[in-house]
């Protein structure tokens, strides 16, 4: 490699282009992650199917139009792998010289939520409404940026060959620039993402080598601020009575313990097999709000069953174990945070979102990465899946 940005191919000229060349031992194609990028594809591809299944019927929103959705999903993926492919082309150490800027934007953009340019959809006051019928939601790209933010920091000194792990002074100021962002996200309030920035903060604590006395301060922290938060009367009422409803499942079934009930009863039908694509009757029968979104793994489970759940979560598993290879082979501390950084984001919302479905977590709005309906939530993950690419893509070849 002539370069850290570079994929050039070594040893080769002008005359051995081709598939030669493509495949040679030191190409980009060799170096990319294919069972990442296969797995996340596949997701894709399984998420545009559910939500067609999900809103092809559903007139009331898909302006009349069954396609509407499923035509969105797909241009939200579409768009979602391009910046995946900027990503790698720019490479996450070009980004980490950019992080100052992408922190700024990011801050600034969920300042925005904040005033009237901020509009609320289905309860959360989260979104920036756009012009053509389009919204954002800044918080999914917060927590891109709070990973690359707390690496570029905790990975400084260590990558220099100054500290063998970062020292107090490092990891305070680390902490110091997640907290801001989230503090203002917490204000909105947007707690589902709050919940998922707490553990990308600790799984890219535990991957930098910081003393374990931070993580276990962190957690007791934690402990207090959610006490905190619950007295001072921070959260919304229909946030406290999503908890109540998780805490008691047969409160208020006709109420906030609707979404919840028929998910379990929407998964419970599909069996093993599960109905068939098209002809879930919980689906069909438009039972499960917000299924598109929220809860499309109520689909998988109605219509695929377990094997089709199943094939969900064995997808996503894929995904999580070259994560955590691509972390632990890196030879920078600056890609293993960034790499750990994901991994505990991707794996806390599969699991609080499948979860909520099952009725062993609390409902909090998150998507399933990939598979659910959402431009904003589409595109951070795709761009994590390029910083990931983009790790191995510039880690030395073996011999």
């Amino acid at each position: 490699m002539t370069g850290a940005n570079s994929f050039q191919v070594s040893g080769y000229g002008p005359e051995r282009a081709g598939w030669t060349r493509l495949f040679a031992r030191d190409s980009l194609a060799r170096r990319l992650d294919w069972p990442i990028l296969f797995a996340a594809l596949a997701l894709s591809l399984v998420g545009s199917v559910l939500v067609f299944s999900a809103t092809r019927n559903r007139t009331e929103i898909n302006q009349g139009d069954q396609y509407y959705f499923l035509v969105r999903h797909i241009l939200n993926t579409g768009i979602g792998f391009a910046l995946m492919i900027g990503t790698v082309w720019l490479g996450h150490r070009t980004l980490r010289t950019a992080v100052p800027i992408l922190y700024g934007v990011s801050v600034f953009l969920i300042l925005l939520v904040l005033t009237p340019l901020g509009s609320t959809i289905n309860g959360a006051h989260s979104w920036i409404q756009l012009p053509g019928g389009f919204s954002l939601q800044p918080s999914e790209f917060v927590k891109v940026t709070i990973i690359l933010g707390m690496a570029m920091l905790l990975a400084a000194r260590v990558d220099a060959g100054d500290k063998p792990y970062p020292d107090h002074r490092t990891v305070l100021q680390a902490l110091g620039l997640a907290a801001v962002p989230m503090l203002i996200v917490l204000l909105m309030p947007d707690l589902g993402s709050v919940m998922v920035m707490v553990v990308i903060v600790l799984g890219v604590l535990l991957a930098s080598g910081a003393s374990n006395r931070w993580v276990f301060g962190l957690l007791s922290a934690g402990t207090i601020g959610a006490i905190a938060v619950w007295k001072l009367h921070i959260l919304d009422d229909y946030q406290i009575a999503r908890f109540a409803a998780f805490a008691n499942p047969s409160l208020d079934p006709a109420g906030v313990g609707y979404n919840t009930n028929q998910a379990r009863i929407a998964i419970g039908s599909g069996g093993l097999t599960g109905a068939g694509l098209f002809n879930g009757s919980q689906t069909t029968g438009q039972f499960v709000p917000e299924q598109q979104t929220d809860f499309v793994f109520t689909v998988a489970g109605e219509e695929l069953g377990f094997v089709g759940g199943g094939l969900i979560i064995v997808l996503l598993g894929v995904l999580l174990w070259r994560a955590c290879r691509i972390a632990r082979e890196t030879t920078e501390l600056y890609g293993t945070i960034v790499a750990a950084g994901i991994v505990a984001w991707f794996a806390f919302q599969s699991f609080e979102n499948i979860g909520m479905t099952l009725g062993i977590m609390p409902v909090t709005g998150l998507p399933l990465p990939f598979v659910s309906y959402g431009g904003s939530s589409m595109f951070a993950v795709w761009v994590a899946v390029g910083l990931l690419q983009s790790i191995r893509v510039q880690r030395p070849m073996s011999a």
